[in-house]
């Protein structure tokens, strides 16, 4: 008697319902069995050299926004922004066309000509600067920081035993030297106060 795996085991799931609602008219789709079952191999058609196909070309899907944090929404001028023209005193429909066309088109490439021209030194000597910035950050004003911080107490116990020796003792025979004068007016000194305010 020969043992079977459970390997070689397929399972298929038969579903008498839909066959009786569809009419039995589709076939059922069943995995093909293990090959020591089968009756004979399955014969495979030769392949056929497929061709070379040429990438595809990227097709631009959503702009991309350059000022995803809106810093610069303040730039954002359009035409109405800066030239408009009245209802009563108007120009020739052409001349306005043009007005409006030679402002987009000035503005446009004059900022376009710019920006290839400066853009990329700028944008090098903004690296360079935060690189600096980011530089003295780390190395220098983050372990002053630190440093400050870990020598504080110390710095505080100083300064408390340098104004206990020094400027306490001192302070206080002032102010008792102080709180010995005593102002007294008499009363012409005082009418003559209260004139003085009243004027």
């Amino acid at each position: 008697m020969m043992m079977v795996s459970d390997d070689c085991l397929v399972e298929c799931k038969i579903d008498d319902d839909s066959d009786e609602e569809d009419g039995g008219g589709e076939e059922m789709n069943t995995p093909p069995p293990p090959p020591e079952f089968a009756s004979k191999a399955p014969t495979l058609a030769p392949k056929l050299p497929t061709l070379p196909v040429a990438p595809a070309t990227p097709t631009p899907t959503h702009p991309v926004n350059r000022d995803p944090y809106g810093i610069n929404k303040h730039l954002q001028v359009e035409v109405s922004d800066v030239l408009a023209e009245p209802a009563t005193p108007r120009s020739m429909d052409g001349v306005w066309l043009y007005s409006v066309t030679g402002f987009e088109r000035s503005r446009v490439w004059t900022y376009r000509c710019l920006t290839s021209l400066l853009a990329v030194p700028f944008a090098l000597l903004c690296g360079i600067f935060l690189a600096i910035l980011a530089c003295l950050h780390v190395w220098f004003v983050v372990p002053c920081i630190q440093l400050g911080n870990t020598f504080l107490p110390c710095l505080r116990s100083l300064c408390l035993c340098v104004v206990n020796v020094f400027i306490t003792p001192f302070c206080t025979s002032l102010a008792l030297c102080c709180s010995q004068i005593a102002i007294s007016l008499s009363n012409e000194d005082w009418h003559q106060m209260r004139d003085k305010e009243a004027v």
